[in-house]
């Protein structure tokens, strides 16, 4: 399964951005309305929840200065990614782009696919608060 978001405009540099994103706290300020829980477990993971949802772990898998920040679950049950694409618009402006891939059975996709594009339109939308 395969949910992406439009491109999105913010008014920061693409460094900005990127330092923004890798400190996982401020994961926090992007999440939904209807977040449940947010806890820091490091600074490379953090778990958050959703009211009716079950508690999710993301870590930090990998990433490339400026442009490049790829989170993943950290258990196996649900394996998935969420990418996030930071492209240079000029010094002070940038695009974001985030994308989530997982690995689901039909029924597994079918309950969980509106929840994730509902919460992939919240994080696309809440990043131009940064």
């Amino acid at each position: 399964m395969l949910i992406e978001t439009p491109n999105t405009q913010i008014s920061k540099g693409d460094k900005e951005v990127f330092e923004f994103l890798t400190d996982l706290k401020n994961f926090e300020i992007l999440m939904p309305e209807n977040i449940d829980k947010f806890e820091l477990i490091n600074e490379n993971r953090f778990l958050f929840s959703l009211k009716g949802m079950p508690e999710i772990v993301l870590e930090r898998k990998r990433q490339t200065p400026n442009s490049l920040i790829v989170l993943g679950a950290a258990s196996e049950k649900l394996p998935f990614t969420l990418t996030v694409d930071i492209s240079k618009v000029s010094e002070d402006q940038s695009e974001v782009f985030l994308s989530f891939e997982g690995e689901f059975n039909a029924m597994m996709a079918m309950m969980i696919k509106k929840p994730i594009t509902n919460f992939m339109a919240s994080l696309s939308e809440n990043l131009k608060k940064i």
